[in-house]
């Protein structure tokens, strides 16, 4: 794979359950795009519900990739898949930078962690 284009799918909806296969519409969204960038797709996970960004295991499994070195793009599919908190998402941004990490979504390209 081409180092610095590697990206991770992270798909994730803050409702309990996935009635309206939501999850599968962002994947396929987020690999659509990874396709136009020209992104070798390094992996993919979700999570459902409203847990804190870094307890959620999608997430985590997203993060150890990253920390290994396997990933260097988290492609999602706007921020609110993310997280609405600004404490968490400093937590993102200290991952970012600590691991040479882009984030991009469709809609945004790439992304400001602020």
């Amino acid at each position: 794979m081409d180092k610095g284009r590697r990206a991770w799918a992270y798909c994730s909806i803050d409702a309990p359950e996935d009635q309206n296969d939501t999850l599968k519409k962002q994947r396929m969204l987020l690999f659509d795009y990874a396709e136009q960038m020209g992104f070798e797709m390094a992996g993919s996970s979700s999570d459902i519900g409203r847990r804190p960004l870094c307890e959620r295991n999608g997430f985590r499994r997203f993060a150890d990739a990253a920390i290994r070195g396997e990933a260097d793009i988290l492609l999602v599919a706007n921020r609110r898949c993310l997280t609405h908190s600004s404490m968490q998402m400093a937590q993102l941004k200290a991952l970012a930078e600590g691991c040479g990490l882009q984030v991009y979504s469709p809609l945004d390209g790439l992304m400001e962690l602020i």
